[in-house]
């Protein structure tokens, strides 16, 4: 069977959705029934095929395990108010995936493979999508160079996929962060703008080591100066001091261009709010808390939407906040979910229907 792409399509024998409860699901734990997979040999991408999820079989040589050419995107999809599915800004995350796959030496996936794989296979598996406010299928497209040799240079071959994960909130409540003055993430002219791999791995260390602490995440500065917030580790971050929301901006190619953060951009400026990107340095935050003029912190992600920061440990401090008092970082979420779900018009064009 072929769809208009021209995807070869095995459909699974049963549904494994029986054996899932929808309801508070953990995060990345389970996967739908089909997945997508596209291989890239002779200089050209080959026929696409959704097949069962199941497990690939790779040589111990393959490439990617040894030289981390991996990138990846995450991306939503919803349930709207009349039960038909929609996915938030896929054309956003599709452009990002390609400029990740540009400086890690990789091809580009074409436009119609992307979107029409990501569209095609959530529509096999639309039962999958939870019903519940604040869940969402979780899309998972990424690419690993596959070549079986040995050998410090870009592959000659890769494999394109596409999975899915219903999942339900991904920070329940809101966060501890640790402000990481020692480890680096990204150094100007590195790899910070691309979602890939091996920046994740990374970063694991660092934030083992605030978690010990009881911190949920870590939120990095600069590599040159440790002077200037960068992004937490799975999300953007905004300060809203006195009237005007701050988050760091994108010039040195140090943190990723978040399709969440554009968006809550968007949002905040409707909401009357005026919106700096730009260097925003550690003194400044400090100095604003002590003065009773930082009036919100968040964080902003594909997997965690909008999480509220209760308290940022820094330079022997802990700043804590009154989370419950705090007027737009719930009022964006809202009003986010909102259009998500499609309680409210899109008047932006973000929701693309399955």
């Amino acid at each position: 069977m072929t769809a208009a792409l021209d995807i070869l399509i095995t459909r699974a024998e049963q549904s494994r959705l029986g054996e899932v409860s929808l309801e508070n699901i953990a995060f990345g734990k389970h996967f739908t029934d089909h997945m997508l997979e596209v291989d890239y040999v002779d200089g050209k991408w080959q026929q696409p095929q959704i097949r069962p999820y199941q497990p690939l079989s790779l040589a111990p040589s393959v490439a990617a395990l040894h030289y981390g050419q991996a990138i990846f995107e995450g991306i939503k999809a919803y349930n709207d108010e009349q039960g038909n599915p929609r996915i938030f800004r896929p054309l956003d995350n599709f452009y990002r995936f390609n400029l990740s796959a540009e400086r890690m030496q990789m091809p580009a996936i074409p436009e119609e493979i992307f979107m029409e794989g990501m569209r095609e296979l959530v529509s096999m598996d639309r039962s999958w999508i939870p019903s519940l406010r604040d869940h969402s299928l979780y899309i998972r497209p990424f690419m690993f160079s596959t070549d079986e040799l040995i050998g410090v240079r870009p592959s000659e071959m890769y494999k394109f996929m596409i999975i899915l994960s219903p999942s339900g909130p991904y920070y329940s409540a809101p966060m501890r962060i640790h402000v990481e003055e020692q480890y680096v993430r990204a150094s100007p002219g590195g790899v910070g703008y691309a979602k890939a791999a091996g920046n994740y791995g990374a970063a694991m260390y660092a934030t083992a080591q605030a978690r010990k602490h009881g911190y949920d995440q870590v939120l990095w500065m600069d590599a040159q100066e440790h002077k200037y917030v960068q992004e937490c580790g799975t999300m953007n971050v905004f300060f809203i001091i006195d009237n005007t929301a701050i988050t760091p901006s994108l010039e040195q190619g140090t943190i990723l261009n978040g399709v969440t953060r554009q968006s809550v951009i968007t949002l905040l400026k409707e909401a009357g709010l005026k919106v700096e990107e730009r260097p925003l340095s550690l003194d400044e935050i400090i100095e604003a808390h002590d003065r009773g003029g930082l009036k919100e912190v968040f964080g902003t992600g594909t997997a965690a939407t909008i999480s509220l920061i209760r308290e940022l440990a820094c330079r022997g401090r802990d700043l804590q906040f009154d989370v419950d008092s705090w007027k737009y970082a719930p009022a964006i979420k809202h009003k986010l979910m909102d259009i998500r779900e499609g309680r409210i018009p899109d008047l932006h064009g973000w929701m693309m229907p399955v």
